[in-house]
């Protein structure tokens, strides 16, 4: 009889040996960043391994240098690490109340950026990141308002209260030279869990590739000014350098709702008036189908 394995937690001060050997080049001065022994670097490096299942660094002439699998293993932890210190930085260094954590989709972040005077930001925290994710943290709890597009898990209101929102029209975009071979499959720039193009297209049954993917929206705006494929956003944010696309191959893409949304529950003077001044000026000039005057 097999017993069910039980799930493993890798602790942090391992991951930040590993990360400190990569940078360093060596057990020994990754001892000193640390302030550890050799032997207690070594040994975690050892579980480590017997976690992942292989060797992660090997030594040279030049020092100490990651494996194939070692190099994985230090991107991975980077991003533990960086999860793990942002979530600590979240109450900041002093006493006092907590900043107000504003979540915001990396489609509309540098909307939001040029809206805020650094004034305006001194008793927020904002996290970007795809939307999915923002809504899970509004739901969850540790994002207090989110400037997010649609998304399934928003489809009710029993876990969010939805202040503003309005549909946009969304368009294909590509460089002004961008050119597709006849009977070619459309090569696309897409995001994690991207559902505005890949559905669309498999719904009309065309052909595409994936050919770069990213959850960052500017390195997408680039890898489209360099004309490896299509993408795309709302066709109000289209930039200059970039085209709609209008070719009779691509099928028009659905509309989607930009939503600012509150956490359930949040109140106080400090919230209301942050959502009253980012309802106000990220909908500025627009017709909001819907509008909360207060929380």
């Amino acid at each position: 009889m097999h017993r069910p394995r039980q799930f493993l937690n890798i602790p942090t001060e391992i991951v930040r040996t590993v990360v400190a050997i990569a940078e360093t080049g060596s057990l020994s001065k990754a001892g000193e960043r640390l302030g550890l022994s050799q032997p207690a670097i070594s040994s975690q490096v050892k579980r480590l391994q017997s976690l992942v299942g292989g060797a992660l660094f090997v030594r040279t002439a030049n020092g100490t240098t990651t494996t194939e699998l070692g190099k994985v293993a230090v991107q991975q932890a980077r991003r533990i690490l960086e999860a793990n210190d942002q979530l600590l930085r979240l109450g900041g260094n002093n006493e006092g109340p907590q900043p107000l954590r504003i979540g915001v989709s990396t489609l509309l972040a540098d909307e939001l950026m040029k809206t805020q005077a650094a004034e305006d930001l001194t008793d927020t925290f904002i996290h970007a990141d795809l939307s999915p994710t923002i809504v899970r943290g509004l739901i969850d709890g540790y994002i207090d308002v989110a400037y997010v597009y649609s998304f399934p898990l928003i489809d009710t209101e029993d876990d969010v209260t939805i202040a503003q929102e309005i549909e946009e029209h969304s368009v294909w975009v590509r460089s002004r030279d961008f050119v597709l071979r006849p009977g070619a499959p459309i090569p696309i720039l897409a995001w994690p869990g991207d559902d505005w193009m890949i559905r669309t297209l498999t719904k009309h049954n065309i052909s595409y590739k994936i050919v770069f993917r990213s959850p960052n929206h500017q390195l997408r705006l680039e890898a489209a000014r360099a004309g490896f494929g299509l993408t795309a956003m709302p066709e109000r944010m289209v930039p200059s350098f970039l085209l709609s696309a209008k070719d009779y191959y691509l099928p028009d893409l659905p509309t989607h709702k930009r939503l600012l949304c509150v956490r359930q529950g949040l109140e106080g003077s400090r919230a209301t008036a942050l959502v009253q001044r980012l309802s106000t000026l990220l909908f500025k000039g627009t017709k909001p189908m819907r509008q909360v005057g207060r929380l």
